[in-house]
């Protein structure tokens, strides 16, 4: 069997691919011969369930929205403050018309809330909609390029800056509500201070107990409000973030006519110290290739090498196992012929290796994780790319 273009190196062991062939449960291919008749009806049947549960398994959203809080506030119910005709009784109704403003203020902040949180619920169904006909139609196949995906592509866009706006909104929200916090904590300051006042009947103290109570329960609720608020706007920045991110990896998908998943920051970005794939310590980078072995190796011995979801599979494998693992991406060509041969072959392996690091870039892999050098190599035939984890 001959290997051609791809070979993967994926937990120690090498896993070698061509260009037109697919990876299955087993390297070698089976050695069968063609089966029955009465056989081929149920195997047709059994893929065509198998492509129905991959397309469900690509359209649907990874990890979906994050929940927005549904608490709705609710104010204390104010008493009805009776005139005294002292002077502190006068303080005590000016502070109670003032406990009511702020009421009415917050009763429409909740109302903003409200109409904003359903803005963003129907935003996000939208979004997560127009991704997953564009991933449906990408894992079914579909042609590099295609005009249909790229007005849906820009739909999707489209969508998560409307997110974005609401996102705009719950932090000018947040600015009022923590407007109405100091107003509140001033009347409850106001209340406290009015006692000293002197000139005061019985019914002033009462009146002004009442006050107090109903100015600290006010101050609870704007301060749950605004936990909430603040929790709401730093999941859907952080998702916002995300899912541009996830959108860059799919517009390369696009334009590539292959579905390949979701954007590598999705993995890159958790700092874990996670068991399992060791890092790779490439040595003498300019003067030979790594003793260590490779995670991939890209051979272009021939025009058109397919290699993005070989690529987009390892790479993804090896963040899962090590979320904080960096990438040597090293152009390899070969050093036989003479010095300007050997110049034009490291030139054409070094644009070769640029085109696989603008590759990973565009799946989302953030460029301080790779580094990028170049060697020669008696072994090497033809241009190839070697990428080590670290």
């Amino acid at each position: 069997m001959k290997f051609k273009a791809l070979r993967l190196i994926a937990a120690g062991a090498f896993l070698t691919m061509t260009g037109c062939s697919s990876m299955g449960d087993s390297i070698w291919p089976s050695l069968a011969g063609e089966e029955p008749a009465r056989k081929a009806a149920n195997k047709a049947k059994a893929a065509k369930v198998n492509a129905t549960r991959q397309i469900a398994a690509a359209t649907a959203p990874v990890g979906g929205p994050p929940a927005l809080a549904a608490s709705n506030i609710e104010l204390p119910q104010l008493s009805t403050l009776r005139p005294t005709g002292t002077v502190v009784g006068q303080k005590v109704t000016q502070i109670g018309q003032e406990l009511r403003a702020l009421a009415g203020r917050l009763n429409q902040r909740n109302a903003d809330l409200s109409n904003i949180r359903n803005s963003t619920i129907n935003n996000a169904q939208r979004y997560h909609g127009t991704v997953a006909a564009v991933q449906a139609k990408l894992q079914l196949g579909s042609t590099p390029g295609n005009p249909v995906l790229i007005q849906q592509w820009n739909q999707a866009q489209t969508e998560l800056d409307r997110l974005g706006q609401d996102v705009a909104a719950m932090n000018q929200l947040t600015n009022g509500v923590a407007s109405d916090a100091s107003m509140a904590g001033f009347l409850l300051e106001s209340a406290r201070a009015t006692y000293g006042i002197s000139g005061a009947v019985d019914e002033d103290h009462r009146q002004l107990a009442l006050l107090e109570d109903e100015t600290n329960k006010t101050v609870v609720v704007i301060d749950r409000l605004l936990q909430e608020l603040s929790d709401d706007v730093s999941r859907q920045t952080a998702y916002i973030g995300n899912e541009r991110r996830n959108l860059g990896s799919l517009a390369l998908a696009i334009k590539n006519g292959e579905l390949y998943g979701t954007s590598l920051s999705s993995r890159a970005f958790s700092p874990a110290n996670v068991a399992g794939l060791q890092p790779s310590r490439p040595t003498a980078r300019n003067s030979g290739i790594a003793a260590t072995r490779p995670l991939v190796v890209i051979r272009f011995d021939r025009p058109n090498v397919q290699y993005e979801q070989a690529l987009y599979t390892a790479v993804s494998r090896a963040l899962e196992r090590r979320p904080d693992a960096r990438f040597d991406l090293i152009a390899v060509s070969p050093n036989t012929g003479s010095p300007a041969d050997i110049a034009l072959l490291r030139s054409d392996s070094r644009r070769k290796a640029d085109n696989v690091m603008r590759t990973l870039a565009g799946m989302g892999l953030p460029s301080e994780r790779m580094a990028l050098s170049s060697t020669t190599s008696p072994n090497a035939r033809a241009s190839e790319v070697h990428i080590y984890v670290r």
